[in-house]
């Protein structure tokens, strides 16, 4: 029941930014790592202190995937409508995403 009125609230505060007059900042917090916290914590009880600093850079790696979603939705927004502009930039993510961990399996 928390998780679902915490991401309600979440839900709502990005929608009251998106009509303010600084509405980009609603593109700011999906990105509270909400949920990193939480693996972090759960991977830095659970696991040696080497697993969670592997657990960290993989996270930075992460942000890559993120990056070529943004970059396929920022090109694609001016050609298709925007639900298919969000579906192929997600499909995008998961490319990339599936890419990183096959590269991170491979050389790590």
């Amino acid at each position: 029941m928390l998780k679902a009125c915490l991401g309600a609230a979440v839900v709502v505060i990005l929608a009251m930014l998106a009509k303010t007059r600084n509405y980009y900042i609603a593109g700011l917090v999906p990105l509270f790592p909400t949920f990193a916290l939480i693996a972090h914590y759960i991977v830095g009880k659970g696991r040696s202190l080497d697993d969670l600093k592997t657990t960290i850079v993989f996270g930075m790696w992460s942000i890559i995937p993120y990056f070529v979603y943004l970059t396929a939705l920022y090109f694609l927004v001016d050609r298709l409508r925007l639900e298919a502009s969000l579906a192929l930039a997600a499909l995008a993510w998961l490319v990339a995403a599936a890419i990183l961990v096959s590269v991170w399996l491979r050389f790590h």
